[in-house]
């Protein structure tokens, strides 16, 4: 048991000094923004605190608006975080207002971290980006958590 507890610790410290994560896989059937990478910072994920997720590749439409982000996290193939966002107005503060021309190469979206989030358990995360018609840009999946910091 203490052996455990020891390995548990260390694991959880070398993760909480991690600055990103990168990790993810593509969940998208025929989307629309070829992805070649996408991080998160900073991970862990602070329950309460902003977090940013880069993505960069290459886009085959224009971003329109009503584009939406949708976050949702399963453990044990229980929803256990979910969220949703105008990704224009996300990319907005960002100083990228859309449309956003296929041109683009990389998009940085930052949100918060829900309070609701369940600390210290890893989470089935996937992130989609819808755009105006319906269509997906982009699907990225990954195995996260979030800390209270």
């Amino acid at each position: 048991m203490k052996f455990y507890a020891i390995v548990t610790a260390l694991v959880f410290t070398a993760a909480a000094s991690a600055q990103s994560y990168s990790n993810f896989t593509n969940c998208a059937t025929g989307s629309e923004f070829t992805v070649e990478s996408f991080t998160i910072a900073p991970y862990p994920l602070c329950i309460g605190q902003t977090v940013c997720a880069t993505v960069t590749g290459s886009l085959s439409t224009e971003i329109t608006s009503s584009a939406t982000l949708s976050i949702v996290g399963k453990y044990l193939g229980t929803i256990v975080y979910t969220d949703q966002y105008d990704f224009c107005e996300l990319m907005g503060a960002q100083g990228t207002p859309c449309p956003i021309a296929a041109t683009t190469t990389s998009l940085t979206a930052c949100v918060t971290v829900k309070s609701s989030a369940v600390a210290s358990i890893p989470a089935s995360d996937t992130i989609t980006i819808t755009n105006g018609d319906n269509k997906v840009l982009l699907c990225q999946a990954a195995s996260l958590y979030a800390v209270n910091c």
